[in-house]
This record gives structure tokens, sequence and C-alpha cells, in this order.
């Protein structure tokens, strides 16, 4: 294996320790929320730092890699891939973040009755399989997949635009709570965006696979 393979190599199995960090970042918010667990949320909050770190140190091998190797053709695409898949990913962790420090705020707990009328669990799920999907088509190439992100985000995007009206009403009908539905608004946008970023990883894998660029193309919505 040449030097340029065992850097790519490494490279990789940092990119999937990211992903997995990103994942187990949601999923710990996910649980901090549902069970109304601030010990959760300060773990997640904590755990920030390493998500900023591995970020930090995935850029500057790519561009390590990029200046000294010379890599071209797939490999330069997999690095130019890399480096907008990790900053996605981190973004993603920044809303984990964000979810988990508005339950470590939150003064009230979190009842079932608006967690499930405002569907926060379906929220989750979608954003936490588009999360390990995409990484599983990293792994395999598997085309299927990663167009499947794309129908995932449109499900994301219409139960972000219909629970406007639904936490409105919850309002109307909760005064007291006003706080806790807006912040649980602020939770399913945050969530809605990290679909969005999910979509970006997938634009970013056809690029890499196929070497097609199909932002703002019809490729998608097949």
């Amino acid at each position: 294996m040449s030097h340029l393979e065992t850097n790519l190599s490494q490279l990789k199995d940092d990119l999937v320790q990211m992903w997995n960090l990103v994942g187990s970042q949601m999923e710990k918010a996910r649980l901090s929320m549902i069970n109304n667990d601030k010990d959760l949320a300060r773990e997640v909050r904590a755990n920030e730092k390493m998500v900023d770190a591995f970020e930090l140190k995935i850029d500057m091998d790519c561009e390590n890699i990029i200046m000294l190797q010379n890599p071209v053709a797939i490999d330069l695409r997999f690095l130019l891939s890399v480096l907008k898949v990790n900053y996605n990913l981190e973004r993603i962790g920044d809303y984990a973040n964000s979810i988990a420090k508005s339950v470590e705020a939150s003064d009230k707990d979190w009842p079932v009755s608006y967690i499930d009328s405002i569907h926060v669990p379906e929220m989750f799920f979608l954003a936490q399989s588009m999360i390990q999907q995409s990484l599983n088509a990293f792994e395999t190439g598997d085309r299927k997949q990663i167009k499947g992100l794309f129908s995932f985000d449109q499900k994301l995007d219409k139960i972000n635009n219909e629970c406007l009206g639904v936490i409105t009403s919850l309002i109307r009908e909760n005064i007291d709570d006003t706080a806790l539905l807006l912040d649980t608004f602020s939770i399913i946008r945050k969530l809605e965006r990290a679909g969005d970023h999910i979509k970006n990883i997938a634009e970013e894998l056809i690029f890499y696979f196929d070497a097609i660029i199909v932002k703002h193309s019809k490729l998608k919505k097949q």
C-alpha cells in the first residue's frame, strides 16, 4: 500500500468515527429530551468538544494530503468530499448540542402529549435514520441508499411545515407552557436543518462515487 493509500485509509476511518460520534450525540440528545434527563444533556454538551476536535483534525489531514501528495481523479474527489461531509457532520453535531442545551436549561419537563402531538419522536427517527443510512452509503457506495436520503429529507420538511400550526394551537390552550412549546418548535427546526445537512452529504457522496455534481440538478429527485 502506498503512502497516499495509507493516509486515505486512515482518513476514512477517522471520518467514520466522526460519523458515529455525531450519531451518538443525536441519540443522547433525543433520550435527554424524551426522558427529561439533564445529566445526559450535560454529557452531550461535554462531548461537543470531541466533535470539534475531530472536525479540525480531519480538515487538517485533508489539506495536508492535498498539498503534499498531489492526489488526482477519484482520490482528489474523495478528499474534497470528505472536507464537505466533515463540515456537515459538525453542523449536525452542533444541532444535537443545541438540543441538549435546551433540555439542560428548561425549567419544565416535556409532557409526552406535547412531544407526540408535535411528532418529535418521528423527527428524531428520520434524522437518525438519515445519519446511519448516509454512513452505510459512504462505506458501501450503495447509490440506492444515497438517493433515498432525499426522500427522508422531504418527510422532515413536511413535518416541520405542519408543526407551526400545532404549536400555535397548543400555546393558545396552554399559555403557561409558551416558553417550553417555543423551545420544542426550535428543536423541530434544528432536526429539519440536520436533515438538510445530511442531504448535502448525499450530494457529496454522489460527487465522490460518480463524479456528478447534483446540486440544482434533477438527479436527487429521481
